[in-house]
């Protein structure tokens, strides 16, 4: 058996397949990612004084990042449906943008990581902003989306490398 890397979600084929973590162990597991809008000026003031025509903008999309990674084993094919204890999502202004940074968080007791449930949190978070801010700014940009740090597994910890928190 070769030491290289390989894709784990594709047999000895080649044919995408789902990984079995039956007999891996159960440990904590935390991933945390991050992504960013930028937008103009008079957007994020918008947004932020609360005034939009939609209504809370970071409120409705820190509910829709939740609710997304719960959902993320329906949105991509070879994800394992999970029992997340804890997703939390977090926006704030990021001025030098301009525009809105996303956090989020999930953590489990499991066989298999939460990489990609931080992630779809994020990406559905600032897809949520973008829906709700369109009408006043369509040239917004969504950037930057990324795994920040995970723990927990048989891989161990991982944090991304010169993480400065810009995009």
């Amino acid at each position: 058996m070769s030491d290289e890397p390989r894709l784990t979600h594709l047999d000895e084929r080649g044919r995408a397949t789902m990984v079995d973590v039956g007999g891996k162990a159960e440990t904590e597991r935390v991933a945390i990612a991050e992504g960013f809008v930028k937008m103009a000026p008079e957007t994020l003031a918008l947004i932020q004084s609360g005034s939009a025509a939609k209504g809370d903008v970071i409120a409705t999309a820190r509910i829709a990042g939740i609710m997304a990674a719960k959902r993320t084993a329906d949105l991509i094919p070879l994800c394992h449906p999970l029992m997340l204890t804890k997703v939390s999502v977090t926006i704030e202004a990021a001025d030098t943008l301009p525009g809105l940074r996303v956090e989020a968080m999930a953590r489990l007791t499991g066989r298999t990581g939460v990489e990609m449930e931080a992630l779809t949190a994020v990406s559905v978070a600032c897809l949520t902003i973008y829906d709700m801010a369109k009408a006043v700014d369509k040239a917004m940009e969504i950037t930057g989306i990324r795994l920040l740090s995970k723990t927990g597994g048989k891989s161990g910890d991982w944090t991304f490398p010169g993480n400065d928190g810009a995009p």
